[in-house]
């Protein structure tokens, strides 16, 4: 379902082609308020570089970035397997196979990060 101006909401199941929302739409605020954070503590970091700061200060501060990243990355990560790969395993055929492929791409280059 859309709305007037064509874009979905939170509530709604299909995009007008068949396709469910993706997962995170519900938690999208959280994970944009919490990539700003990241975005914030990134130009902190540059800052940081260009007052020539102690680099261990630095490298913590990297750290926290990383940390905030892969937090973001497992939350979507989750709701991609939730929604996404779900609902096409209940579907079953090539898609499901094919979000299956997905997904698995997807942790192998989380692990490998």
């Amino acid at each position: 379902m859309t709305t007037e101006t064509g874009t979905l909401t939170d509530t709604d199941t299909d995009d007008g082609a068949g396709h469910a929302p993706h997962g995170y739409i519900s938690d999208k605020k959280r994970y944009l308020d919490r990539l700003k954070r990241v975005e914030g503590q990134a130009r902190g970091i540059s800052r940081m570089i260009d007052d020539e700061k102690y680099c261990i200060d630095i490298l913590t501060q990297i750290s926290a970035v990383t940390s905030a990243l892969e937090t973001v990355a497992l939350g979507l990560l989750d709701d991609h397997l939730r929604h996404c790969v779900a609902d096409a395993a209940r579907t079953g055929g090539p898609e499901a196979e094919a979000k299956i492929t997905e997904a698995s791409q997807a942790i192998a280059r989380l692990v490998r990060s």
